[in-house]
This record gives structure tokens, C-alpha cells and sequence, in this order.
């Protein structure tokens, strides 16, 4: 079966990858090689220590930004030539402007010298880059292609360190970027060093995924006067003066205004920004050369990865004269292309947008037609230049344009898609169906994050007359992308039920549903009147879907926990679900867990993320792992808590989902809180209060509510820990969340007992008995038993510490610890010497291996002023090892091989195998076989 998508690529496979020696800028000949470098010692200092600790088996990665000319090209040269004359693997390649919507495009040019390692490759990973790269058929998904590359570039790095060099990172396709960004973040460990350059202001992959960069500044007036003179040292002293005020140190700018002096006149230095004035030169240049000579030029700007062959072809056509190698040793001869291998390129991006933008509107139509005719065996390269050949509506492309964009949606090319989709809405011929294209391209956008793209296709659409569907639709965009932009939350939720009334009546059951999922999430993230949430279960009902739907279930415990909540649990308690499906898992686990009953919500999050890990769908696994963690820190998994919260926070900076890389800040705090790193508790939370994202969404505000009062109870300041738990109680409070605040009880009952204020705790607690009866989630159940202990007076005391220790609080042990040492320093405080003793042990081994330091030393301290001494805590694994180490550590101990973790932690195996080897003498292990011993006793 034929697979259109990845046509085009046979075309890149019969390049020869051979990159060129650059100078200070492609458009410097080479006869300036000895002082294209002026002036930038720091750079290659800087860049060359980088390529050493790769060497060294340090990889890292950096990104060159800088205007255009700024010699960023010249640097990339610099350190290619270093690694070559060290015999390391490098390999290269550029971002190409019009292979922008091809995925993998420039993946498969920087991979191609690497083909030799494939075959080390798992074969699962040999199928996914070959059927990526059009070898096979085939649609992978798009971390199933990162993962393979980034297992490919292991293997190469093993053999010889290795360098991957990206010029015009701004340019190249988005699946290659969201590739290349993923492979540069896990390098750590492997001897790689990736190096990339992009313009200045441009938003790519690199910055989204948060990458370090430099900033490759102009020459200093020293290095611009060096630079000129050398170019052109026969200048009057006032023309030198003029061109190096104009050039302001660029060097591209250092070298060609000269030039087009010397050609031209003075207007090349009239007062425009410096990229026209260089396109100006670059054009003037090319009025030199003969009218066949302009023609190939004007086809290679079209089509800038056409080989030599076809080029030639269609510039043949163009011209209509035959064009032939004299024409192109003319280009080649005048400085503004070059060979690379069989392929002939501009020798800098603004020639090329000074040929292409120059040239007759009449004439770049028909290079894209003739482009068309001579790539017919590429279809989706073809399709592009048929779009670009076009004038005005055609609905014929813009449905092959559609067609495309499904081809690359399946293979996880979501804004190839976008791209695809944008430009069929522009040549669809009816508005209606110009809307519909824009709005599915902002509905895929807003899949990987980019709201800044889906923003804009919503402007350019026409949203005055939308149907049921397509404002359906809408609103599922606009909840991701303007989510804030709504200041009444209330009208929201209103609007969003009746958009779901409009389209569940226009037959659409599973988009009404949709959208009320969206509406019941508000209800979690800021809150909602009564009557908002009535109207959100009346719709639901009107669905007419089984009662044990996953939608059902997570729809009515976010909009009606006190009301629906314990049919909820029921239901989550007698169904057996189809544990294949991530998105049912979803649901299930975030019903769950907001109830509170967090291990069985836990569970079917782990189900999801394990799908989810499968499939390669980091979006899905950036909020899965973010928000179902909270609620294992109760359950005393702090460990896991933190390792996987760090990576989902990884995961939201590779797909842009911004708003879990605050969300993920509150796990970390509160981590950080309970086992006393307190700077770093204060640091998360800053940021937290810092971000406009977490401005009005009381799931976060509550959160880190509760981490300050955390703070300040273990700080030892119990009235203003209690003065801030307070707050929560109270429903016009931003911080308070209508959930929530009851499982703060045990927090606010601690520090009400520490500042003497627990006739006030037991007011503001006194509907949680009733509540935790009508919503009897284990959760509940804890903090009401809890704190009902914590309160009591002594003639109750002894009955409801024991009724909570032998009941749901005892099978907690982060409760059941910090509830015997409040029993045993009750009982040490009546003199009940030797009986607190034993809850007190017990409060300290558990603090000790849950790692919870000031509670661990409040025990001790309890323990000694009753008459008996305790040593302090040995360290364990978890002071000694990082938590992705950990993570590590407990997968190897499972029996997980090191492709097997890095599978799972979307790691290169021998970066798996490096922190193995690191790992086992600072736990005191000589061999793989003795971990599961080392881990499970911290377990």
C-alpha cells in the first residue's frame, strides 16, 4: 500500500549529506577563511568547552541566536571543523522554509550518515524511523520517532562521540524540531553535543523546550574595523566610517555592502533596516547573470531541496531555453549558491528571500507549477507546490490539503497538519468552509500546546454565525487557550451547558458530553454556585449515557460530590473497565481522586500513564502524572511523587502545556515542605504566586495554601499557621476550594492544638462528620477521624486516638505517624511516661522512612524529654540518589532491563546503564542483583 506522506522523503535519500565549510556567514567566499572569526574568541571558548565535556561523556546542548548575518553559521563551521579534525561523528542539517510542512524532514537529513547503527537498533525502533523516514509503510506516532532517534544517536555516541549541528532552527519542520528538542534534553549521559542556531525573535521548539542559548552579539567596533578592512581595504575614510555605522558589527553586512558598492551606488546604505539593504545587495548581485541564470535561481528559491537534475529540468522549463551546468557554474560564480553534494544552495537564507520575493509574482507561479510537474513522483511535495501555484480559491487542493492533513495527524505531525489545514482554509471557496479548516487547525493546535498558533487561526476565522458543532468546537479550543480570558466563571459554565444542549440536540452525544466535561472542570479549577453545577447535571442527565460511563462519573463528581458523590464510589467500586483505553482510565482516576478515594484513583492514573507512556503521547502523560500526584503524598509515596512530578514537568516544557509546569510546582513544595527543605518549599511557591496561570485557580491556590501553613506549623509559628489554614475555611477566600479544604483538616486540628485555638478548629470542622458520612471516600474518612482525635478533650481523648489508629487513619502512615505523636506527647504530657513511648517509636521509624525530617526530630524529641535517647536517622538511598536516579534505581530492582527503563522513562538505554554505574557504590552495591535489597530497605 502506497503512504503518501512519506513520498518526498526518497528524495532526501539520494542526497549525499555533506556539509560545507562555512565561513563567517554562507555568504562569505572562501578566500576569507583565515579571518571570518574576528572578534569572537568567547563564542568558541564557550562552544568548545561544551564539545570537550561531550567527549567526555557530558553531553549538552546549545542554541545560537542572533540576527541575520550575525556569523551564527561561521560558529556551527568553527565546531564542525574541531570535531572532524578530533575523528568525531558529525552530522548536519539545515532548516529548509519550504519543507516546513513535511515531517521529519530535516530529521531524516540529520540522521541519514547514521543508518549503519539502525540495525542495533530494537526492531520495534528500526520500523518506527524507517517508516518515519519513508523506508517503510507505516504512521508512527511522533515520541515513537524520538525515542528511536534518540536511541540511534546513543548507539552512534557509543562507537565515537558524537556532534549534531542544526543551522536555521527557526525553519525546520515542526516534527523534526519536537524531535531534535526531546533527543537534546536526554543526552546527559551519552558523549553527544548538539549544537543549533536560529534567528533572533523566532519562537521554536528549542525555546519551548526551554533549551539553553546564547545570544551571538555584533562585532565590537575593534572586530567590525579588523573585519572591513580585510574585505575591503581600498574604502575612503568616510565611505568606511558610513558602512560601519550602517553595518552596526554584523559581519554578513561587514562583507557584502562593500561589494554592492563597488556594483551599485550608494542607495544599498540608505536609511532601511540592514536585512533589506543586504537583500538588496543579494539582488542586485543577481542582475549580473544571464536571464536562464535567474531562472534556475528563481526555481531553487521555490524548491530548495530539489537535486541538481530536477532543478535544471524546471528552470529549462522556466526559462523556456535550455539551462544547462554553465548556467549553474555562473551562479555558483558570481556568490550566491554552492554545491552540496548533488544539491546546489543559496549560500545564505536572505539570498534567497531576495531572489524569491523579488522575482515577478507571474514568474514564481509558474516555477511552483513546473516544480509541481517534475516532482510528480513526491505527491505531498508536489501538493504543496500545486497550493503555493495558486491564485484564489481551488477546492480541489484544498481538499488534498485536508486529506494531508489526516495523513499527518495520524502520525503525531500535528502542526504539519495545522499548516496544511491554514492553507486549505485559504483556498477553500465558501466561508463556512474556510471557518471549519481554521477552527480544526486551532482544535490540533491546541492539542500540543501552541496557543499562541490557535489563537491566531481563531482571529482569521469568521466565528459571527457558527452552527451547534462547529461552536461546540470552539469552546473546546477556547477552554485551552483563553481558559482566563473569562473573568465570570459563573457565565462560562452557563454557556458552556447550553452549547452543550445546542449540539446534543443536534445529535452530537459525544461532543455535548465533551463540552460539559469542560464546564465541570471549571467547578474544580475555580469553584461554582449551586445553580451552575444543577445545570451541569441536569444536561448530563439529558445525555441518556450509561451510569457507568467514565465521562458520567468524573462529569458528576466534579459538578455534584456531596450530592452524586458515594453513587460515584459505588459505581468506581463494582465496574470493570476497559483498562486499554487512556482516555477512560482518565476519567475514572480523576472521578476518583477527587472524591477521595486516592488508591483506587491512583491506580487507574497509573493505567493511564502506562498507555500513555505506549503510545508516546507526552501531553496526555504531562497532566496524567501532574494530577494525580498530589494525592499520593498523603499516601506517603514521596518518592514516586517527586520523580514522576519532575517528569511530567519535562513533558510540559516538550509540548508547551504550560499550566502543569505550575501545577506540578504545588507536589514539590508540599514534598519539599514535609521533609523540611523549607528554601526550596518558599522557591516553588514564589513561583507558583508568580505565575498568571495559577491566578484564580483555587485548586492551585488551596494547594499552596496549605503548603504555607505546612511551613509555618513545622517552623515552630502555630498562630500563623493557623491563622493561614483558616482562610481555606472560608468560601469567599481565593484560596479556599469547596473539596479541599476538608482535607486540610489535619493541618488546621495540629496547628489549633500547638496555638490553643480548638473550640475555633472545632467550629470550622463541625460539618465534616456529617459530610464524610454522606461521602464516606476514604479520604474523608481519614481527616475526619483525624482530626477528631487531634481535638478531642481529654475525657474523649483515649477512645478516638484509639478508634482512629485501629481505623482508616491506621492505614495511612503519614496520618497514622503524626497521630501517635500527638498521642504520645498527650500521654507524656499527662505522665503517662511509658505509654508514650511505643507511639512515639513507632512516629519515628515511620517519619524516618518516609524521609519527613522535622517531624522525625519532633519525635525524638518527645522520645527523650519521656527518658529515652534515640539515634539519629542513617541516610538511605533517598539522600544519596537524585529522584530520577531512584526512579532508576526501583525499575532496575523490579527486573527491568535498561532498555526496558528507558523505554518507560523515555531515556536513551546507556544513559539508564551510566546511572546504574553510578548509582551502585553510593548505595554500597557491587552488582544489579543486590538493589531490590538496597531499595526495599527505604521502602
Amino acid at each position: 500500500m502506497t503512504q503518501s506522506l512519506p513520498d518526498y522523503r526518497t528524495d532526501l535519500r539520494r542526497r549525499v549529506v555533506e556539509p560545507v565549510v562555512l565561513c563567517q556567514d554562507r555568504a562569505v567566499s572562501g578566500v576569507l577563511s583565515q579571518s571570518s572569526l574576528i572578534g569572537r574568541d568567547r563564542y568558541l571558548a564557550m562552544l568548545g568547552d561544551l564539545l570537550d565535556r561531550a567527549v567526555a561523556g557530558n553531553g549538552s546542548a546549545m542554541v545560537l541566536r542572533g540576527q541575520a548575518g550575525i556569523g551564527k553559521s561561521a560558529l556551527l563551521s568553527e565546531i564542525r571543523q574541531r570535531a572532524t579534525q578530533q575523528d568525531l561523528t558529525v552530522v548536519c542539517a539545515d532548516g529548509v522554509e519550504n519543507e516546513a510542512g513535511l515531517p521529519f524532514a530535516a530529521l531524516h537529513q540529520l540522521l541519514r550518515p547514521l543508518e549503519s547503527e539502525v540495525a542495533k537498533l530494537p526492531v520495534s525502533h528500526q520500523h518506527t524511523l524507517r517508516a518515519a523516514f519513508g523506508q517503510e509503510d507505516g504512521s508512527p506516532d511522533l515520541y515513537a520517532v524520538a525515542l528511536a532517534a534518540l536511541q540511534l544517536v546513543g548507539e552512534a555516541a557509543a562507537v565515537r562521540p558524537t556532534v549534531l549541528i542544526l543551522d536555521d532552527l527557526q525553519w525546520l519542520d515542526s516534527c523534526s524540531a519536537d524531535v531534535l528538542s526531546f533527543v537534546a534534553r536526554r543526552i546527559g549521559s551519552d558523549a553527544v553535543f548538539v549544537l543549533g542556531a536560529t534567528r533572533t525573535g523566532s519562537e521554536d521548539s528549542a525555546r519551548r523546550a526551554g533549551l539553553p542559548d546564547v545570544m551571538v552579539e555584533p562585532l565590537d567596533e575593534q572586530a567590525a574595523a579588523q573585519l572591513l578592512q580585510a574585505q575591503a581595504p581600498a574604502l575612503s575614510g568616510n565611505l568606511r566610517l558610513k558602512l560601519l555605522s550602517e553595518a552596526a558589527g554584523n559581519p554578513l553586512a561587514l562583507t557584502e555592502l562593500p561589494r554592492a558598492m563597488a556594483q551599485t551606488t550608494d542607495r544599498v546604505v540608505e536609511d532601511f533596516p540592514l536585512t533589506a539593504r543586504l537583500e538588496a545587495a543579494f539582488a542586485a548581485r543577481s542582475a549580473e547573470l544571464s536571464e536562464p541564470t535567474r531562472a534556475l535561481l528563481v526555481v531553487l528559491a521555490a524548491d530548495v531541496t530539489c537535486d541538481a537534475g530536477r532543478l535544471l529540468r524546471a528552470a529549462t522549463q522556466l526559462a523556456n531555453t535550455p539551462v544547462g551546468t554553465a548556467h549553474l557554474q555562473e551562479a555558483i560564480d558570481v556568490g550566491l549558491v554552492e554545491m552540496a553534494g548533488p544539491v546546489l544552495r543559496f549560500r545564505h537564507p536572505l539570498m534567497r528571500s531576495a531572489t524569491y520575493v523579488r522575482a515577478p509574482l507571474t514568474q514564481r507561479l509558474d516555477a511552483h507549477t513546473i516544480l509541481a510537474d517534475v516532482l510528480a513522483d513526491f505527491p505531498d511535495k508536489q501538493l504543496w507546490h500545486r497550493a503555493a501555484a495558486t491564485l484564489g480559491a481551488d477546492d480541489t487542493i484544498a481538499a488534498q490539503l485536508e486529506l494531508y492533513a489526516q495523513r499527518s495527524r495520524a502520525c503525531g505531525a500535528i502542526m504539519a497538519a495545522v499548516s496544511a489545514l491554514h492553507r486549505a482554509a485559504e483556498l477553500s471557496q465558501r466561508p463556512d468552509r474556510t471557518t471549519a479548516l481554521l477552527l480544526h487547525a486551532a482544535e490540533l493546535a491546541s492539542e500540543t500546546g501552541a496557543r499562541r498558533e490557535a489563537k491566531n487561526l481563531l482571529d482569521r476565522a469568521d466565528l459571527s454565525n457558527l452552527g451547534p458543532t462547529e461552536r461546540a468546537r470552539l469552546a473546546g479550543v477556547e477552554e485551552v487557550v483563553a481558559f482566563q480570558r473569562y473573568d465570570d466563571h459563573e457565565r462560562r459554565i452557563r454557556e458552556l451547558v447550553d452549547i452543550a444542549a445546542d449540539v446534543h440536540t443536534a445529535g452530537n452525544t459525544d461532543l455535548a458530553a465533551e463540552v460539559l466535561w469542560r464546564a465541570a472542570s471549571r467547578c474544580f479549577f475555580q469553584d461554582a454556585c449551586d445553580q451552575s453545577r444543577k445545570a451541569i447535571a441536569a444536561q448530563l442527565d439529558s445525555l441518556d449515557l450509561p451510569a457507568h460511563d467514565p465521562r458520567v462519573l468524573a462529569i458528576a463528581a466534579y459538578s455534584m460530590p456531596w450530592e452524586r458523590g458515594s453513587d460515584v464510589l459505588d459505581q468506581l467500586a463494582r465496574l470493570d473497565p476497559d483498562r486499554t483505553d487512556a482516555d477512560a482510565m482518565r476519567f475514572l482516576g480523576y472521578a476518583a481522586l477527587f472524591l477521595g478515594d486516592f488508591r483506587r484513583g491512583s491506580a487507574y492514573i497509573d493505567n493511564a500513564a502506562g498507555i500513555g507512556r505506549r503510545q508516546g503521547r507526552l501531553g496526555l502523560l504531562s497532566g496524567i502524572l501532574g494530577a494525580g500526584n498530589w494525592s499520593r503524598i498523603w499516601l506517603g509515596e514521596w518518592d514516586k511523587v517527586r520523580a514522576e512530578t519532575e517528569e511530567s514537568r519535562a513533558f510540559a516544557e516538550e509540548t508547551g502545556e504550560e499550566f502543569y509546569l505550575v501545577a506540578g510546582r504545588t507536589n514539590l513544595a508540599m514534598i519539599a515542605a514535609l521533609r523540611g527543605e523549607a528554601d526550596l518549599a518558599d522557591e516553588h511557591l514564589r513561583a507558583i504566586g508568580a505565575s498568571p496561570l495559577a491566578t484564580g485557580m483555587r485548586c492551585i491556590q488551596v494547594a499552596a495554601q496549605q503548603t504555607r501553613g505546612m511551613l509555618l506549623l513545622l517552623d515552630g509559628r502555630a498562630e500563623d499557621a493557623f491563622a493561614a489554614l483558616t482562610r481555606v475555611y472560608d468560601p469567599t477566600d481565593p484560596v479556599s476550594h469547596p473539596m479541599r479544604r476538608w482535607w486540610i483538616a489535619p493541618e488546621l486540628a495540629d496547628a489549633a492544638v500547638a496555638s490553643e485555638n480548638t473550640d475555633t478548629a472545632r467550629q470550622l470542622l463541625a460539618d465534616l462528620p456529617e459530610l464524610a458520612q454522606r461521602l464516606p471516600a476514604p479520604m474523608l474518612l481519614v481527616v475526619d477521624q483525624y482530626s477528631r482525635a487531634v481535638l478531642a478533650d481529654d475525657t474523649n481523648a483515649d477512645s478516638a486516638y484509639t478508634d482512629a489508629l485501629n481505623g482508616h487513619v491506621g492505614t495511612w502512615p503519614l496520618y497514622r505517624a503524626r497521630l501517635q505523636l500527638h498521642h504520645g506527647r498527650r500521654l507524656r504530657r499527662l505522665r503517662r511516661t511509658a505509654e508514650a513511648r511505643e507511639p512515639l517509636r513507632a512516629a519515628r521509624d515511620t517519619f524516618d522512612a518516609l524521609g519527613a525530617d522535622p517531624w522525625a526530630q519532633a519525635a525524638r524529641n518527645e522520645l527523650r524529654a519521656a527518658g529515652e535517647t534515640s539515634t539519629r536517622r542513617s541516610p538511605t538511598a533517598r539522600d544519596q540518589l537524585t529522584s530520577q536516579e531512584l526512579q532508576i534505581a526501583t525499575l532496575a530492582a523490579e527486573g527491568l532491563t535498561n532498555r526496558q527503563i528507558a523505554e518507560k522513562l523515555y531515556l536513551s538505554h546507556r544513559t539508564v546503564g551510566s546511572h546504574l554505574y553510578r548509582i551502585y557504590p553510593r548505595l554500597g552495591i557491587t552488582s544489579r542483583v543486590e538493589l531490590a535489597g538496597a531499595i526495599s530497605a527505604i521502602s
